[in-house]
């Protein structure tokens, strides 16, 4: 909608001034177009990026926890071949002592 306004002022000299308004209705919205769908996708794949990074790095912390469960059994099973070890050695020291030669 278009409004046009015409304003005509006498000053105390009796000049006569007029002023040419021509005011515009609201302008269409604009639909934002590619713009928008761009900001929408872009923002889409920042997010399914972020959820990717997330469960890789979850991932990798449950290896670590797993690798070091691992490492610690594999040390406890050492110390127990150990103490075999040392069991069969203490025997063989005990039989060596106890038979007369």
């Amino acid at each position: 909608m278009t409004e046009e306004r015409i304003t005509e002022t006498t000053d105390s000299l009796g000049r006569t001034h007029t002023t040419h308004t021509i005011t515009h209705g609201e302008p269409a919205a604009s639909s934002g177009g590619g713009a928008r769908w761009a900001l929408v996708v872009l923002a889409l794949v920042a997010l399914v990026a972020a959820v990717f990074m997330f469960s890789q790095m979850s991932n990798a912390e449950a290896a670590k926890d797993t690798a070091i469960a691992e490492a610690a059994g594999d040390v406890g099973d050492a110390a127990g071949q150990i103490g075999d070890a040392a069991s069969e050695a203490g025997a063989a020291v005990k039989d060596a002592v106890s038979k007369p030669e």
